[in-house]
C-alpha cells in the first residue's frame, strides 16, 4: 500500500493507471474510519483494478461554530485498518495543498444544496462539492463510492458529476449499521453511553414510518408528526432540525406519498447532530433500497 500527499504524484500516478486500462476505484472520506467506510474499500476493490482512499478533514464544510477542530482523527489506526482491507493507495494531502493562498474557486448545486441539512448547515455543501470536485480530479477515478447516510450528499455529487460532463460513476451504496440499527458514523464516538443508548430511536423512527407507508397510508403530514412525535418522547433529543418526508431528487417536503420517497431525520443527541434516513421505494421501482436509485449500476470485474 502506498501513501500520496501531493496531489501532482497523486494525479500522474492515477494517470498511468487509466492509460494501462486499469480501473481505479476511489472513496473519500474524512478519515477516523468504520464499518461504513470500509464497506466502501471492499467494493472499490472488487470492483475496480485499483482502489484509491483518500483522508482529508475537509475545512471549507464546517461552519465557524461545528466541530473541525474536534473532528475525529485517528491516521495510525486509519492506515492499518486499510492496510488489512488491501487498499492500493491512500491519498492524504495537506490543507495548503488543496487550498493554496488565494484559492477562491467554489462548486455549489443550487436549490438542492439549500434544504434539509443545507438550511441548517449554510455552506456546507458548497465546501463538500468543491472538495469532492477537487478530489475527482486528482485522482481521475472510474468509479467513486458514497454511502447512503449521507443521502443528500449523494445526490449532490450525482447532479455536480452529471452537470461537468465528468466521466466518473457514482456508486451509492447502503448504510451500514450498529446491530440496534444506528446509522455508523464517525461522530458516533462524541456520544457518551446514555446518548448512545438513545440513539438507535432515530431508525426505530425511520422505520415505524416506512411501515405506515408501506400500508398504504398516503398522508405525508399525519406521518411527519408521528415521527416528531416519536423522537421527542426519547428525552436524550434536544433538538430536532427535521425529519419528515421528502421527494428524493429535488428534497422537497411532500404533502402527499404518491412514489418514492425519502424519510429523512437530523437531530441532535446531546451537542451531537446526527442524521439518517430511509428510502420507500413505489411498487414502480422496487431497486430503490438497494442503493442504485437512478443511477448507473456498476459491473463488476471478474476475479
Amino acid at each position: 500500500m502506498e501513501i500520496i500527499r501531493v496531489p501532482r504524484i497523486m494525479h500522474d500516478t492515477s494517470m498511468k493507471f487509466c492509460m494501462t486500462g486499469r480501473t481505479i476505484g476511489f472513496v473519500p472520506t474524512m478519515g477516523a474510519l468504520h464499518e461504513g467506510h470500509l464497506s466502501l474499500v471492499r467494493r472499490a476493490k472488487y470492483e475496480n483494478d485499483v482502489a484509491v482512499v483518500s483522508i482529508f478533514v475537509n475545512p471549507i464544510q464546517f461552519g465557524p461554530s461545528e466541530d473541525f477542530e474536534k473532528y475525529p482523527r485517528d491516521i495510525e489506526g486509519d492506515t492499518e485498518k486499510l492496510k488489512k482491507e488491501e487498499a492500493d493507495i491512500i491519498f492524504m494531502p495537506e490543507i495548503s495543498s488543496l487550498y493554496p493562498d488565494g484559492f477562491l474557486t467554489h462548486i455549489e448545486a443550487e436549490k438542492i444544496s439549500e434544504k434539509l441539512c443545507g438550511a441548517f448547515r449554510p455552506g456546507h455543501f458548497r465546501g463538500v462539492a468543491t472538495v469532492v470536485t477537487k478530489l475527482l480530479n486528482i485522482a481521475r477515478p472510474t468509479r467513486a463510492y458514497f454511502g447512503l447516510k449521507d443521502f443528500q450528499q449523494y445526490v449532490i455529487i450525482r447532479k455536480l458529476v452529471k452537470d461537468l460532463n465528468m466521466d466518473i460513476d457514482i456508486v451509492g451504496c447502503p448504510t451500514v449499521r450498529e446491530q440496534d440499527g444506528l446509522a455508523m458514523s464517525s461522530r458516533n464516538a462524541y456520544l457518551d453511553r446514555v446518548q448512545r443508548e438513545a440513539a438507535p430511536v432515530i431508525y426505530r423512527c425511520l422505520t415505524e414510518a416506512s411501515e405506515l407507508i408501506k400500508s398504504g397510508i398516503i398522508n405525508a403530514q399525519y406521518i411527519k408528526e408521528l415521527m416528531h412525535e416519536r423522537l421527542l418522547k426519547e428525552p436524550a433529543v434536544s433538538v430536532i432540525d427535521y425529519a419528515g418526508v421528502y421527494e428524493p431528487e429535488t428534497f422537497d417536503e411532500l404533502s402527499e406519498i404518491k412514489g418514492d420517497t425519502l424519510l429523512a431525520v437530523a437531530v441532535r443527541i446531546g451537542g451531537t447532530r446526527l442524521i439518517d434516513n430511509m428510502l420507500v421505494e413505489s411498487r414502480e421501482n422496487p431497486d430503490l433500497n438497494s442503493g442504485n436509485i437512478k443511477n448507473k449500476v456498476s459491473q463488476k470485474k471478474e476475479i
